[in-house]
């Protein structure tokens, strides 16, 4: 007897899924060679870290007004647990709008996003700036900015979300725009601060980028197989009815 319980089966290629495989394929290589570089302490880009740091933080000492602004933008509104509590309450919406497959895809995307982001500051192991008259401060390994990658991915399945429900070009323009406002936002409040290198903001958004472009490619292929797989278990049952 065959279970009723629907399988994934292999995908067939779908153009639908070609510009995302193509995002992710691209911006994930890129993510790669910044790592590569980061690790091997490429000459060149270290100094340009030294040098942006050095400039801002020049900047930063001389204005503790805009360092304030950007101390409650990056540990407040742009945070990981202020991002990762928006998620879980999209997961819980979904989840009771019967969307269940969805609202586990977004979960699970959000917690890979995370563990990647912790393995790859252990691997790196990369030192924050250090200052004798800091601003701000900071723990754990700098690359790749956890605020930055966990922005992006927030944001970036906000605006796949309202893609795939149809929304009309306002509503995801507006969330397109909050999503570009808030990925440069926590980027930069984390260099001003003075607690990461420019490099380490660009790696976390490129892979934020990288992560969030590949889940959608592989919901696109996979979930019309689930569904199909679904709609065809439940038409059996009808059938055998009496």
């Amino acid at each position: 007897m065959s279970s009723p319980l629907p399988r994934f089966r292999s995908p067939d290629p779908s153009p639908r899924t070609a510009p995302a495989v193509w995002t992710a394929a691209v911006v994930g290589a890129a993510a790669l060679v910044l790592l590569v570089l980061v690790a091997a302490r490429w000459s060149p880009l270290m100094s340009l870290d030294r040098a942006v740091a050095d400039a801002l933080h020049r900047h930063a000492v001389a204005d503790p007004g805009l360092v304030q602004v950007s101390r409650v933008l990056t540990d407040w509104v742009w945070d990981p647990w202020t991002m990762r509590a928006l998620i879980a309450v999209t997961v819980v919406v979904l989840w009771w709008r019967g969307a269940r497959p969805l609202a586990l895809w977004v979960a699970t995307t959000s917690l890979i996003s995370t563990l990647l982001q912790q393995g790859l500051k252990a691997a790196v192991g990369r030192e924050r700036p250090q200052w004798p008259d800091p601003v701000d401060s900071a723990h754990y390994a700098a690359f790749p900015s956890g605020h930055a990658m966990t922005a992006v991915v927030t944001c970036g399945l906000f605006v796949w979300l309202l893609r795939l429900h149809g929304a009309g070009p306002g509503p995801r323009g507006a969330v397109l725009a909050v999503a570009v406002v808030s990925a440069i936002g926590v980027a930069a409040t984390r260099v001003y601060l003075g607690v990461h290198w420019l490099t380490d903001v660009v790696g976390g958004a490129l892979l934020g980028v990288a992560v969030v472009a590949l889940s959608a490619a592989a919901y696109a292929r996979y979930a019309p197989v689930r569904e199909g797989a679904l709609a065809d278990t439940g038409a059996g049952r009808e059938g055998s009815r009496p």
